[in-house]
């Protein structure tokens, strides 16, 4: 299939400049005029944002400038306010009209392990300033026993062995989601080793009285009487679909809780040109290696659309598939059809060490940088 630019050049808008985002856009460049939008000025790699807040040094590997993702296409730095099926609307008043537009605006999640930092500038500060005083805390609460909160039990305690960590959840057991008992009960066995203590299937009586991320020496209590004394907190959990942009002939397919239903070729329930992926969506847990998956159907499906080549293809969800860091050299996983539970060695290699980063070097351009040791 010829990556020349047809004559007739249809515009696509991808409103959304994340993991699925991006590769739209940069899959698209050479047949269509992209368009993608962003409030942001770089794409931010949350995978490493974790690592970020224990060493700074990794900041650099988080945030990847625009300026070098498209070779032909542009993008604009503007929040879309409304997106029907025929335009976006930004916050400038400006109006973008497209041939296909591409929703992949993600979802929220509190810092650290998302940044509402619109400059990085400003993100890199509110890192280091949490870096500050994290390391400065004895004691430090982690509210969530989800992926994020083990991953940074797991790499607080790599770079300061002597810290009291504690993850509070209410459920029963850590890692809610599909996952093999025999997952959780490894993830279990290390974070004991690390020695994080875990307090499940009980909530707090009260929220901690301070900010999430700022110093200040606090005491909780659990509804089943155990107290937690800590001097820095974060909470792990919140994922909050950003959908409220949808106009009035994109929200039929909205569901009660803000998720955009999609057919199997990842096109909005009801409409021809537009398409959804990532976090927004119906398919699946939030997780970046989905929204890449899902964005190269789109751009496949998009581009035969445009050149009038091929059929659609449908997307295929995965089944459960989890890889947990705890620090660079720990941590536990599982592959479909892989009857083994992923040991740290084995996390260490594939995620731990690098987090992905080479990844998003690749989409970005940057050429290889060496990763802080």
């Amino acid at each position: 299939m010829s990556d020349t630019a047809p004559a007739w050049q249809p515009t696509v808008a991808v409103v959304g400049g994340g993991y699925g985002g991006v590769r739209v856009a940069k899959a698209l460049d050479a047949v269509a005029d992209v368009v993608l939008v962003d409030p942001k000025d770089a794409f931010v790699h949350n995978v490493a944002a974790l690592r970020a807040l224990v060493d700074p040094r990794w900041l650099p590997h988080v945030y990847f400038p625009y300026d070098t993702l498209l070779a032909r296409g542009r993008v604009v730095r503007d929040r879309a306010v409304s997106v029907d099926s025929k335009r976006v609307v930004l916050g400038s008043g400006e109006e973008i009209a497209a041939d296909y537009i591409v929703l992949a605006t993600g979802s929220s999640y509190p810092f650290p392990g998302k940044s509402d930092a619109l400059e990085t500038e400003a993100a890199h500060e509110h890192y280091r300033a949490s870096h500050r005083a994290l390391a400065a805390a004895d004691g430090v609460l982690l509210l969530g026993a989800g992926p994020v909160g083990l991953e940074l039990a797991g790499e607080i305690r790599a770079v300061w062995p002597d810290k009291r960590v504690t993850v509070a959840d209410i459920g029963d057991d850590i890692l809610p989601g599909p996952y093999r008992p025999e997952l959780r009960a490894e993830l279990r066995r290390q974070l004991d080793e690390l020695g994080v203590e875990l307090l499940l299937g009980s909530p707090l009586r009260e929220a901690p009285p301070t900010e999430p991320g700022t110093a200040a020496t606090f005491t909780v209590t659990t509804e089943a009487g155990t107290e937690v004394t800590a001097d820095i907190w974060y909470r792990c959990y919140g994922v909050t679909p950003l959908t409220g942009y949808l106009a009035d002939d994109l929200s039929p397919a909205l569901t009660a809780r803000r998720l955009v239903e999609v057919t199997p070729e990842l096109r909005v329930t009801g409409q021809d040109s537009v398409f959804a992926l990532g976090d927004i969506t119906t398919l699946g847990p939030p997780m970046a290696g989905h929204a890449g998956m899902q964005a190269e159907v789109v751009a496949a499906n998009i581009r035969a659309l445009i050149t009038g080549e091929g059929e659609l293809g449908a997307y295929e969800p995965m089944p459960p598939v989890i890889v947990v860091p705890l620090g660079p050299d720990r941590g536990a996983g599982q592959f479909p059809g892989q009857e083994d539970i992923l040991d740290g060695p084995a996390v260490a290699q594939i995620k731990g060490r690098s987090l992905l980063v080479e990844r998003q070097t690749e989409v970005f351009g940057g050429g290889d940088k060496e990763l802080p040791k």
